[in-house]
């Protein structure tokens, strides 16, 4: 007889130390396990055989999903969906038509609806979600600049020190222009943009490119996004600073809804 040898997931986090880097984990799960002390961060595309490795071998209680919403294998105690307000359901189509992951009747499915990136007035989009889901609670919000960090010393420096500056930027990212304006927002001359497909995986040759032009231009910095930021290789020299902006979510409405999901999840 064979025996089925089974690969456990690829643990990033235990939940007490990080355990790998963004090459073998990836670069979201390790920044997640960077910016979460105490929380094990599991990669599996199995997500049932995840959830069991991560209740029986780290002791976990609440599993949340990435991506998890069209994953019905595993029961979910609350679905969770996220929307974008400046493009919501793109041309109505799943991918690789749309940038849909399902059809946007299986809104109705939702319990709670964070409508990100809301800039303005966001009424029409609350109206189409009321058409498929006329019970969840939806929560708006937006992503803010919360901090500048050095790329590889991790130094801080104040959101005003881009004020007057002249940055340029560099980033593999779905939507850079929202990146790059938040720097323009913070005052900062944007003179050059390097951009790369989303998850770009960095070669050396490529960030000591851009950090060459940047000098070369007489600009301040160089400036990335965090989730491009733990994709850089490790540089012993820079010719100009290479910082990268911190991104954090600021509730606008609905903070009641967003406490009482954290109750009933953490403290049912």
């Amino acid at each position: 007889m064979f025996t089925q040898v089974v690969e456990k997931p690829l643990v990033v986090s235990d939940g007490r130390r990080v355990l790998l880097d963004s090459t073998i984990g990836g670069d979201e799960p390790y920044m997640l396990a960077s910016n979460l002390p105490g929380v094990a961060v599991i990669v599996d595309r199995n997500r049932v055989k995840a959830g069991r490795y991560a209740v029986k071998r780290l002791g976990c209680d609440t599993l949340i999903l990435d991506d998890g919403f069209q994953y019905q294998r595993l029961k979910h105690s609350v679905e969770v969906v996220l929307v974008d307000a400046t493009n919501p359901f793109g041309n109505g189509h799943m991918l690789p038509r749309g940038i849909l992951r399902e059809p946007v009747r299986h809104l109705k499915r939702a319990d709670i609806i964070f409508l990100t990136k809301c800039r303005g007035d966001v009424s029409a989009v609350r109206e189409e979600i009321r058409r498929h889901n006329p019970v969840a609670e939806i929560v708006e919000c937006n992503h803010v600049p919360k901090s500048l960090k050095d790329v590889w010393s991790r130094a801080e420096f104040p959101l005003s020190w881009l004020a007057g500056k002249t940055v340029c930027t560099l980033s593999g990212i779905a939507s850079p222009k929202g990146f790059e304006n938040s720097l323009r927002a913070l005052g900062s001359k944007v003179v050059w943009c390097e951009r790369y497909a989303d998850h770009h995986r960095y070669e050396p040759s490529e960030i000591l490119y851009a950090l060459n032009r940047t000098a070369d231009m007489g600009s301040d910095a160089l400036v990335t996004t965090e989730k491009d930021a733990v994709r850089f290789p490790r540089l012993e020299t820079s010719p100009v600073k290479c910082l990268y902006l911190r991104i954090a979510i600021e509730i606008l409405s609905g903070r009641e809804s967003f406490e009482s999901l954290i109750d009933r999840i953490c403290f049912r």
